[in-house]
């Protein structure tokens, strides 16, 4: 995955998408109904957080140290410094996920990858003070960003679901020993 910036905005292209992302599809379809699968963030009759992790979706594992990678390279922070949170977005026809921010807590960078994206399934709209822009996502994308940039994702006008992978990545905890 190389990695090339515009202006606050960093993108990557993760090798060998088809294969990881068909392999994140097929799990989250057998875990996203789970009953102990976590979900948050309910808004318009859809949880837009469904969390399921590398032990029961192990190539989550190559996206997220391909993702953590880049916030490193664009941070210009080495990868292990920093740890990553994430959970997964399946948008439906007629849905759309509301303006906000990821600057809660410690977060540096925040990002978004795309496994499915049907043509006119929503486009991230990022609002930088005064400025707006648009990335029409397509699969195998990962785009970074500043946590407290202003973002939102317009309506999903195609026929099908839009999955993505949304992710904090903030300092990795340092464990003292005695």
């Amino acid at each position: 995955m190389a990695l090339e910036h515009n202006a606050r905005l960093y993108f990557g292209v993760l090798d060998g998408a088809d294969t990881v992302n068909r392999a994140l599809r097929e799990g989250f379809a057998r875990w996203a109904g789970h009953p102990e699968t976590r979900r948050t963030h309910y808004f318009g009759g859809r949880y837009e957080n469904v969390y399921v992790g590398p032990d029961r979706i192990p190539e989550l594992v190559e996206l997220l140290t391909a993702a953590r990678r880049l916030a490193g390279e664009a941070l210009g922070v080495p990868a292990d410094t920093l740890q990553v949170g994430f959970w997964f977005n399946a948008m439906g026809p007629g849905e759309r996920t509301l303006p906000h921010t990821h600057d809660d807590a410690d977060e540096l960078l925040s990002g978004v990858y795309y496994i499915d994206v049907p043509t006119e399934s929503g486009e991230l709209v990022i609002h930088d003070r005064h400025a707006r822009a648009t990335v029409t996502p397509r699969p195998g994308m990962l785009v970074l960003f500043p946590p407290d940039l202003l973002h939102e994702v317009s309506e999903n006008r195609s026929g099908g679901p839009r999955l993505s992978v949304g992710m904090n990545f903030g300092p990795a905890k340092v464990v003292s020993t005695p």
